[in-house]
C-alpha cells in the first residue's frame, strides 16, 4: 500500500506562497482605498482603478502574445464575473470606506470563505466544500476573532449601512470565486483582463456622469494610491486569484482572506515594534491551522 500525493509538495508551498501574497495585496487594499477616497469620489476611484488595472493587464499580454477571446459567451461571462468581483464590491468597499475604518473593512471583509463555503454547500454540485474545509472555515473564524479582539469592533453599531455594504461585499467575492472556475483553462491573465475591462466599461461612463472628474483636485497621496491599488492590489492580485482558482479551487481561495489580519498583526510586530498578547498568538495558530484545512491538498490511498 503506498500513499499517492495529488499536487506535489513544490506546487503546494508555491500555492500557500501565492495565497500569502494575495492575502497582502488585498489586505493593504483596505489602507488604500482608504487613503484614495479622502480626496476622490468613490466611484470615479474604482472607474480608475479597474481602468488602470485592465490597461496594465493588457499591456502586459501583448508582450506576452497572449490574445483575448472573441466567443461572446466568453464574454458574457466576464462581464458576470465583473460584476461579482469588481464593478459591485469594490464600489460598496469604496464607499464604506468614505464611513468606516480600513481596519474595521478588512475585519468585515474578511467573511469571504464563509460565504464561499455557504454557496458552495448550497449551489454548487461539483465542489462540495469537505469536513476539513468546513473545520478550517471555523478554526480561521474563531482565529480572526481572537487576533482582533472585541474592542475592535467598537464601531460595530455605527454606520450601519456601511457596515452592511462590507458584509455584502464579502457574499460577492464569494460567490465570485465559485463563478470564476468557469474559466478554468485559461491563462489566468484572460478573465483578469476581461473582467477589469467589462467592469471598467461599466463604470467609466457612470463615473463620467455622476462625478465629473475632470473637476476634482485629488491629492498627490490620494493619486498615488489609486495607481498602486490598481497596479498590485488589482492587476497582480487578480492574475494570483485566478490562477489560485485553478489550483486550490474557490473555497480554498478564499481562505486568503483570513491572513489579512493576521498579517497586519505581524507587520506592526517587526516594523513598529508592538507586542501581542498570548489571545492574539493563540488567534495566529487558529488562523493558520484554518489555512492549511483549507488549502493543502489531501492525501490519497492506492494500492501498488
Amino acid at each position: 500500500m503506498t500513499l499517492a500525493i495529488e499536487t506535489p509538495p513544490a506546487r503546494t508551498a508555491v500555492n500557500l506562497a501565492l495565497l500569502v501574497l494575495l492575502a497582502t495585496l488585498w489586505g493593504a487594499a483596505y489602507t488604500l482605498v482608504k487613503i484614495g477616497v479622502e480626496t476622490i469620489p468613490p466611484l470615479t476611484f474604482i472607474s480608475g482603478r479597474t481602468l488602470i488595472a485592465g490597461g496594465i493587464l493588457l499591456a502586459i499580454m501583448r508582450l506576452r502574445g497572449i490574445t483575448l477571446p472573441r466567443d461572446p459567451a466568453v464574454w458574457k461571462r466576464f462581464m458576470i464575473q465583473a460584476c461579482l468581483n469588481s464593478v459591485v464590491p469594490f464600489t460598496l468597499i469604496a464607499y464604506a470606506e468614505t464611513h468606516v475604518g480600513a481596519g474595521l473593512a478588512t475585519i468585515l471583509g474578511s467573511n469571504a470563505p464563509i460565504f464561499a463555503f455557504l454557496l458552495a454547500l448550497l449551489f454548487v454540485r461539483h465542489e462540495r466544500p469537505t469536513l476539513r474545509q468546513s473545520f478550517g472555515v471555523a478554526a480561521g473564524l474563531t482565529g480572526i476573532c481572537l487576533v482582533v479582539g472585541v474592542d475592535a469592533l467598537n464601531g460595530l453599531g455605527q454606520d450601519v449601512i456601511a457596515q452592511l455594504a462590507l458584509v455584502l461585499s464579502a457574499v460577492m467575492f464569494g460567490a465570485a470565486a465559485l463563478f470564476g472556475r468557469n474559466f478554468n483553462g485559461l491563462d489566468p491573465m484572460v478573465p483578469a483582463a476581461g473582467s477589469m475591462i467589462c467592469g471598467a466599461v461599466m463604470l467609466t461612463p457612470l463615473s463620467l456622469i455622476v462625478d465629473r472628474p475632470w473637476t476634482l483636485t485629488p491629492s498627490a497621496a490620494s493619486v498615488a494610491a489609486l495607481i498602486a491599488l490598481a497596479a498590485f492590489s488589482t492587476a497582480l492580485a487578480f492574475v494570483i486569484y485566478f490562477r489560485l482558482i485553478q489550483t486550490l479551487g474557490s473555497v480554498g481561495t478564499t481562505a486568503q482572506a483570513y491572513l489579512r489580519v493576521p498579517l497586519g498583526v505581524g507587520l506592526g510586530v517587526v516594523a513598529l515594534g508592538e507586542t501581542l498578547s498570548p489571545t492574539v498568538w493563540i488567534g495566529l495558530v487558529c488562523v493558520i491551522v484554518g489555512i492549511a484545512a483549507m488549502t493543502i491538498p489531501q492525501r490519497t490511498a492506492s494500492s501498488s
